[in-house]
């Protein structure tokens, strides 16, 4: 596997072209010494479940996977907690404003955007509410799908972690 930093070459302190590997989770220039720690960028993904027990999930209106279905749920933003996040992503792609908001588990992922690698920890939260009533697909959702647990297929969501994650959630 490639050290995740391969795709930078140049430093982003000095601008020097002598930006090297220096161990598993950095590189280091050697013009000006500045080390550069590689780690994952935070996001989260919601299971957001109504008082009938059913499934709220997003069909991906965006490369990766457009057209597959995923959770709602996005990066986290500088000075936001994953709660935080979590509340502001599932109302920019469903119209839903949820309060109760529990954490359940994370994944490592890699994540492709725009040709670039972004290695990421997605955090995984339930969110129950009382209704989908007023829910629409708006921001990188193109469609809304309610599903039943049990109708619910893994293989069907595009992306990595979400794949690995739904059995473990369905699975509680």
């Amino acid at each position: 596997m490639r050290h995740p930093l391969y795709q930078f070459q140049f430093c982003p302190v000095c601008g020097a072209k002598a930006f090297v590997e220096h161990n598993e989770k950095a590189k280091k220039c050697m013009a000006c010494g500045f080390v550069y720690y590689f780690n994952p960028s935070s996001a989260v993904a919601c299971f957001i479940k109504n008082a009938k027990g059913e499934l709220l999930l997003v069909r991906r209106g965006k490369e990766p996977a457009k057209g597959t279905l995923d959770l709602p749920g996005g990066f986290v933003d500088m000075f936001e907690s994953g709660e935080e996040a979590a509340r502001r992503e599932v109302r920019e792609e469903t119209g839903l404003h949820i309060q109760n908001c529990r954490y359940l588990f994370s994944l490592p992922n890699l994540y492709m955007y725009s040709g670039f690698e972004v290695h990421t920890l997605d955090m995984f939260y339930e969110c129950l509410v009382d209704d989908f009533n007023n829910v629409h697909a708006e921001d990188d959702a193109a469609e809304i799908v309610i599903l039943r647990p049990e109708d619910v297929n893994p293989e069907d969501f595009g992306l990595d972690s979400i794949r690995k994650a739904v059995p473990a959630y369905l699975r509680k």
